[in-house]
């Protein structure tokens, strides 16, 4: 770890107290050269950092940057162990996880990032990613003797776990719409994106690329013109370490679910916050309205159509009046 990281860490552990530069450069055993070149570098990332004569240096109270330093301290000491990587940009979290992936990386390698210049959704859309507004992050797994029939439940995972971690964060309400968008307030604030690979041998899920794009913020320009009748944000005005405390929330409740020797423990949880359940919805593309009974424990719609047919659909694309 670097002489800014290590003064980073220092901040995140003392905000908004002011620090000298003397008792900067002994606490690190680095020169006060050192200190400022390294408080200049953090400032160049985006990190409010404050400096007043005579007091020193402080990381402000109401600071909301994202950094691995500041993830960890949610994670908590007996949070899962994982190989973190925050970047101010990056092309898509997904991409480069699963160019890790293929390289060799464990399980438990994550990257987040500020942007995404390249962000990715589902059947090829683009994921509007802007900078400072959001969390982007995507998280490696490589489960054992896994069906391709189970893939589904890694989204429905994420998704209780990313509710879970907004309402930590938040105090709201946070909804599932099948299969992988969060609703807060009735706009969509989250999406999921899962994307797995198989063993030749095995035909069996080799690794899992799970990718999360959150708004915590809307962009100071608003959202597109063809985003604002859906999209939101979690929150109006910044909130303090939001960013960093939603991420460590998240990736805690995710591995802890993911570890769960019950592998239905999460489904109970998903079809309570179920946007869905008991609706008319439109399935996608074909404009077909069908009404949701139920979610099964593999986490697929129970669906009735107007003749009385049921079925059970394990992939595609539903359209909700909200």
């Amino acid at each position: 770890m670097g002489t800014k990281e290590r003064l980073l860490e220092l901040f995140e552990a003392r905000k908004g107290s002011f620090l000298s530069g003397e008792e900067i450069a002994q606490t690190l055993s680095v020169s006060r050269t050192a200190v400022w070149k390294a408080v200049n570098a953090l400032r160049q990332e985006g990190y409010p950092i404050e400096a007043a004569t005579n007091r020193g240096y402080c990381l402000g109270e109401c600071a909301d940057v994202l950094s691995e330093q500041g993830v960890r301290r949610f994670l908590g000491q007996d949070g899962p162990q994982l190989e973190l990587t925050v970047l101010p940009s990056v092309d898509s979290t997904n991409t480069w996880v699963r160019d890790r992936a293929a390289l060799g990386a464990p399980e438990g390698c994550v990257v987040m990032a500020g942007e995404q210049t390249a962000g990715r959704g589902r059947r090829g859309r683009t994921f509007y990613s802007p900078k400072d507004t959001g969390v982007y992050m995507s998280l490696l797994l490589r489960p054992k003797h896994c069906a391709v029939s189970r893939a589904t439940g890694f989204t429905a995972m994420a998704a209780v776990a990313i509710c879970e971690a907004i309402e930590a964060v938040s105090g709201e309400d946070a909804q599932i719409k099948w299969v992988n968008d969060v609703f807060v307030r009735g706009k969509k604030v989250c999406g999921i994106l899962t994307e797995a690979s198989l063993g030749m041998e095995s035909g069996e899920v080799d690794t899992v690329v799970l990718g999360a794009g959150v708004n915590l913020y809307p962009p100071r320009e608003g959202f597109p013109e063809e985003l604002k009748p859906i999209a939101g944000a979690i929150f109006e005005e910044t909130v303090s370490d939001a960013k960093n405390r939603l991420a460590g929330e998240f990736l805690r409740r995710m591995m802890a679910i993911y570890a769960a020797p019950e592998e239905s423990s999460y489904v109970k949880k998903y079809r309570e916050r179920s946007l869905v359940i008991g609706k008319t919805v439109t399935l996608l593309p074909e404009g077909r309205s069908v009404f949701i009974e139920d979610i099964d424990d593999a986490c697929h719609l129970l669906v009735r159509d107007d003749s009385g047919e049921t079925a059970c659909l394990s992939y595609g694309e539903i359209q909700v009046r909200m």
